[in-house]
């Protein structure tokens, strides 16, 4: 049976050399090797830790390894990878643990006779050498911060343009850190008193949302869907920032609304809920096989009016022109607002996301079409690049004179004049972008 660091170690591999996505390849590498809660945390913690950490921990080992990291056998580089995480950052783990443990799984991995060896080896001089392994003080500030935050270079450079230097080390910092988890109570089937009550009783430490009402932040909370209260539908998982752009629509109940990018459902959820299950959600993805992931959230959340459909967003519905109260474009984009959550996003390669931004010029340009004259339209992404936000906005209403950017009071947040990006250091939600706009005729 596999333990914690031999699931990590594998995550971690089919992330760089399969194109994977950390945390789905984990929770079933997980749920395979029927690991119990600790070890399931700590496998994640591993996971997530590297990652978080990717360059910095290179950049130990290309001093200590006599082969280029790109010579090391998949399976040992990244062994090698969560070893001196556990070193470097996890006091609760003695250093000759991470290093027996790190041999022991070469040995039963790897079937090159000195892989083991090399492994020890490698370890034990970071230990011996640790004092004097520190970064050099003449390198220029981006070179820095991208190697003591793991960002790449490119990254860095925009969040120094956007944001100067000290607000981009506090982003970097927080990118690495381990937010709680914010889910909202659904409403529609119980108070937030009652979900308070029996996330407590299952054991799980549970506080009300600093600024959001009828939320709760979880802390070490394990696998949700074993918990009684996810399968009485009582809460949903919902970020700060996400929730944010659901208040900003202000719905009623009895309106219709139009989520146009919808999968897994979570916004659309939010707003049934806003509307006390009365009204109409049309809820739609491109995707034919996210759709039951939508089907299955509306059932276990008793939200009748949600109503699954496929749709490309960016292919006309003539039929649905002028029918909608408020329409939803929340966008595929980069996701460089989440990499607290998904680290290895940082990773992506940039120039893969150069067609973005015609997407969603797309995607909106067919979804303010469905709004009613009166109705609202809002548009956000998880990512804090101009490009794909302040820019697609930008465009979209100098050819839509008839949208006008909305002020709004949110909470927590203060004033917003149409338009707001939140922050992860700032905020303390994910990295999001919000557009509140009216349709005047």
């Amino acid at each position: 049976m596999a333990d914690a660091r031999e699931i990590a170690v594998r995550t971690l591999v089919a992330c760089e050399k399969q194109g994977a996505w950390s945390e789905g390849y984990l929770k079933r590498a997980i749920h395979r090797g029927g690991l119990e809660r600790r070890d399931a945390a700590l496998a994640t913690r591993l996971c997530f830790g590297v990652l978080q950490n990717r360059i910095l921990l290179d950049w130990y080992l290309s001093r200590l390894s006599h082969l280029p990291l790109e010579k090391l056998e998949p399976y040992v580089h990244a062994n090698l990878r969560v070893a001196l995480y556990q070193i470097c950052f996890l006091d609760k783990i003695p250093p000759s643990a991470a290093v027996h443990e790190a041999v022991r799984l070469t040995r039963m991995q790897v079937r090159h006779p000195r892989a083991a060896g090399m492994v020890n080896g490698i370890l034990r001089t970071y230990l011996r050498t640790k004092e004097e392994l520190t970064l050099p003080t003449d390198w220029d500030m981006v070179h820095q911060m991208s190697v003591q935050y793991s960002h790449p270079r490119w990254l860095v450079e925009k969040f120094l343009n956007r944001l100067g230097p000290q607000q981009t080390e506090c982003l970097l910092r927080e990118n690495n850190g381990q937010p709680p988890i914010t889910i909202q109570a659904n409403t529609v089937v119980g108070t937030v008193e009652e979900l308070l009550a029996a996330l407590t009783a299952d054991g799980v430490r549970a506080e009300p949302h600093p600024f959001l009402d009828n939320c709760l932040q979880l802390f070490e909370a394990g696998n949700l869907e074993r918990l009684r209260a996810y399968e009485q539908g009582m809460f949903f998982v919902q970020d700060g920032a996400a929730r944010l752009s659901v208040c900003a629509m202000e719905l009623k109940p009895g309106q219709r609304v139009l989520d146009c990018c919808a999968a897994p459902g979570g916004k659309s959820f939010a707003a049934a809920v806003d509307m006390g299950n009365r009204g109409a959600v049309l809820s739609c993805d491109i995707h034919p096989h996210k759709l039951p992931l939508i089907t299955a959230g509306r059932e276990r959340l008793k939200l009748s009016i949600v109503s699954p459909t496929r749709q490309d967003a960016t292919r006309h519905r003539a039929e649905w022109v002028a029918q909608f109260d408020a329409v939803l474009c929340d966008v595929p984009c980069s996701g460089l607002g989440i990499i607290r959550k998904k680290p290895e996003i940082r990773y992506k390669n940039p120039q893969e996301m150069e067609e973005l931004p015609h997407i969603q010029r797309k995607i909106i340009a067919q979804g303010c079409q469905y709004v009613k004259p009166g109705g609202t339209l809002l548009y956000s992404t998880c990512t804090v690049m101009e490009e794909e936000n302040e820019q697609v906005i930008a465009d979209f209403l100098r050819c839509h004179p008839e949208f006008k950017l909305q002020s709004r009071l949110l909470p927590g947040v203060g004033q917003m004049d149409g338009t707001i990006t939140l922050w992860p250091h700032l905020h303390h939600t994910d990295g999001f972008f919000i557009a509140v706009m009216k349709r005047v005729r």
